[in-house]
């Protein structure tokens, strides 16, 4: 891994700026889902957990950018957390239960704050690798979540509800940071994105395999028999 980090040392400023790119490119692919919702006129059929996943995401990583002194990091995500932010507030606005959407965002907020506050008050030498460990834990939560219901996706042979968008962005975008934690020499980089591209990946072969809408069933045709 050494070195294949002093190979891609020299062209750290051109991996930066592509990954940068792709980034902020996957962050607006939440777009595609809210036009959905805007289209249905509901949140019917369209998880939440993206968009609250999304942002606690951004406010740690952003964090994370700041312990690790990382321009790309800090710049990438503060765009992902604005962006986050429009896309709850359009869901919330088409959301029929806006009570529920409101303790989701609520707890999600809560979550970020509680996790910044003990990064504050952690002893400096060891905060990279303790946080880094929880973003790691978390990261791996929210982009398996969707094969949670691998069995109903089998079950009904239809990945309807899974977030096309953001998992094929967040294979190439993961891609990128995996190049980029390489040059970092970071190993929460590493693992992180390393693990996650081959769950999207995975994601991926399942919209290969299944429809995105389930098949409606064959209605038969009954016969009439002519009588003379």
């Amino acid at each position: 891994m050494d070195a294949l980090s002093e190979i891609l040392t020299p062209y750290k400023e051109p991996v930066a700026q592509v990954t940068r790119f792709v980034t902020i490119a996957q962050m607006f692919s939440g777009s595609f889902i809210c036009y959905d919702i805007y289209k249905q006129g509901s949140t019917k059929g369209v998880g939440i957990m993206p968009f609250v996943g999304g942002l606690i995401m951004s406010v740690l990583n952003l964090k994370f950018g700041f312990i690790l002194r990382d321009d790309t990091m800090i710049q990438v995500n503060f765009m992902g957390l604005a962006l986050n932010l429009i896309y709850l507030m359009v869901y919330y606005t088409y959301a029929g239960n806006k009570g529920t959407v409101w303790m989701q965002m609520g707890l999600g907020g809560a979550f970020s704050a509680a996790l910044i506050a003990y990064s504050e008050m952690e002893d400096p030498k060891l905060v990279e690798n303790r946080f880094g460990i929880i973003i790691t834990a978390f990261m791996f939560y929210l982009i398996a979540s969707p094969l949670f219901s691998l069995g109903d996706i089998i079950k009904n042979k239809s990945t309807e509800g899974m977030p096309f968008p953001i998992i094929l962005s967040g294979t190439v975008v993961t891609f990128m940071w995996f190049l980029y934690g390489i040059i970092l020499k970071n190993k929460f980089l590493l693992l992180q994105n390393a693990v996650v591209f081959l769950l999207c990946a995975f994601q991926l072969s399942l919209f290969v395999i299944y429809p995105s809408k389930p098949k409606e069933p064959k209605t038969e045709k009954i016969k009439v028999k002519k009588t003379n």
